[in-house]
C-alpha cells in the first residue's frame, strides 16, 4: 500500500506549499519590524521629515532677505526724491517770495509818490502864497531864507506888485530894467533862475527864488539883506 493511502494524513499540493511560504514569510516581516526600536523609527521619521522644513526655511530666508533689500532701495530712491522735491520747493518758494517783496516794495514806491503827489500843496496866488511857495521850492534846493526876510524886501522893492519895473535908475538907463517882486535885473535872474520854475522875470515864484538864490550867494541869506542889492 502507497504512502499517498495512509488514513488521516492528506497531501500537501503545490499550492498548499506556497500559502504556507508566504505566510511565513509575512510573520517573519511582522517579527522584524515588531522588534526594531520605537526610538529608531522615531529619529527616522524625524530625520526624514527635518529635510522639507529645513529647504524651506532656507529659501524662506532667502526671500526675505531680498524683499528686504528690495524695500530698502525703495526707500532710499523715495527719500532722494522727496529730498528733491523739497528743494526744489524751496527754490520756487524763496523766489515767489522774493519777487512778492519786490512786488510789494514796488506798490509802497508807487503809493508813496502817490500820497507825495496827493499832498502837494496848492498855494493862494497872492503875495503870502507866492512867498510860501517860493520858500517850498527853496528848502528843496538848499536855498536859505525866510518868510519874514522875503516879505520885507519884496514890500521895500516892489510893495507887492509882480509887474513892477524901475524905469529911472542906472540899470535901466543901461537897458537892464529891474522888473518883479523883488527887481531882479535879467542877466541876475538868468544865472540864478533855479530849474523847476518859469523862466520868466514877472513870474511871482520865479522871480523870488532867483532873487533868494543870489542873496544867498552873495550876502548868505535874503534875510540879511536890508536895503537896495
Amino acid at each position: 500500500m502507497s504512502a499517498s493511502s495512509t488514513p488521516g494524513h492528506s497531501r500537501l499540493t503545490k499550492a498548499h506549499k506556497l500559502s504556507i511560504a508566504g505566510v511565513a514569510t509575512l510573520g517573519a516581516a511582522a517579527l522584524a519590524f515588531s522588534l526594531v526600536p520605537a526610538g529608531a523609527a522615531q529619529s527616522e521619521s524625524q530625520t526624514i521629515s527635518a529635510a522639507p522644513v529645513a529647504w524651506t526655511k532656507v529659501v524662506d530666508g532667502a526671500q526675505a532677505q531680498a524683499v528686504q533689500q528690495h524695500l530698502s532701495v525703495q526707500q532710499s530712491v523715495a527719500a532722494l526724491q522727496g529730498k528733491k522735491a523739497d528743494d526744489a520747493a524751496a527754490v520756487k518758494a524763496k523766489a515767489k517770495a522774493k519777487a512778492e517783496a519786490a512786488a510789494k516794495k514796488a506798490r509802497a514806491a508807487k503809493a508813496a509818490a502817490s500820497r507825495s503827489a496827493n499832498r502837494a500843496p496848492v498855494f493862494a496866488n497872492n503875495l503870502d502864497g507866492w512867498i510860501k511857495e517860493a520858500l517850498h521850492i527853496m528848502k528843496r534846493e538848499g536855498i536859505p531864507g525866510s518868510y519874514a526876510g522875503i516879505h520885507r524886501n519884496v514890500m521895500r522893492e516892489s510893495s507887492g506888485n509882480p509887474m513892477a519895473i524901475n524905469n529911472w535908475d542906472i540899470n535901466a538907463r543901461n537897458g537892464i530894467p529891474s522888473k518883479g517882486l523883488l527887481q531882479v535885473i535879467a542877466p541876475t535872474f538868468k544865472a540864478y533862475h533855479v530849474k523847476g520854475t518859469k523862466f520868466d522875470q514877472y513870474d511871482p515864484v520865479a522871480n523870488i527864488v532867483a532873487a533868494c538864490n543870489y542873496a544867498a550867494d552873495r550876502y548868505g541869506s535874503m534875510d540879511n539883506v536890508n536895503s537896495a542889492y
